[in-house]
């Protein structure tokens, strides 16, 4: 795998600056049954409000089931599907609205998708695996495809695999494969004792 570790000041954990979203996957290996447990198990213990767990995913493995991954990427924006052909294993992830225990409408629920997703995408940069979030897909089609309760939201599809050779990847998508990573700097969003006001470094 092409490696893109942030630059951080001050360090941060190894794992976190090592993770990354890759495009350049191959198209020939399939993510064994133990990692993609591994990875589902690494989302199951992501904190949640009142440890709801409201996360869904809906999986597809091309090598186990061809037609149902296609079903699923037929279902990405066209610029995904460049890239997202050679990915073996796609996922979606999904919240549900209401709390279990109580069926209330759950505000936090989408937020806490968000963070088992992250711990997958985590436990894939572990595992030496590309994890590629998406938020370019059709939710309406894909619920429809997949009879998905409108009262879910589908919250982003998830390409999975091993890492594959940026030279096969087209020119445009080359580059933004191998250009360095870049984020907005502590002061342009965080704030101390009130908004706008500067975060303290010492």
């Amino acid at each position: 795998m092409l490696e893109k570790p942030a630059v951080t000041q001050p360090p941060i954990a190894e794992l976190i600056a090592r993770r990354w979203s890759p495009r350049a996957i191959d198209p020939d290996r399939p993510v064994s049954r133990e990692h993609l447990l591994a990875l589902l198990e690494a989302a199951r213990w992501a904190p949640s409000c009142f440890g709801d767990q409201p996360w869904r995913y809906l999986v597809w493995d091309r090598f186990r089931d061809p037609a149902g991954w296609r079903q699923a990427f037929e279902c990405l924006a066209e610029g995904n599907q460049i890239w997202v052909r050679n990915a073996p294993i796609l996922l979606l992830s999904i919240a549900a609205p209401n709390f279990g225990h109580n069926d209330q409408p759950n505000r936090w629920a989408q937020y806490d998708t968000g963070a088992a997703s992250e711990n997958l995408c985590l436990q894939a940069a572990a595992l030496g695996l590309a994890a590629h979030q998406m938020g370019g897909f059709d939710p309406d089609q894909a619920k429809a495809r997949f009879s998905i309760p409108a009262d879910h939201a589908c919250m982003a599809m998830i390409a999975v695999g091993h890492p594959g050779s940026v030279d096969a990847l087209p020119e445009a998508l080359r580059d933004k494969e191998r250009a360095p990573r870049e984020r907005k700097p502590l002061d342009r969003f965080v704030f101390e004792g009130g908004w706008g006001q500067d975060l303290q470094r010492s």
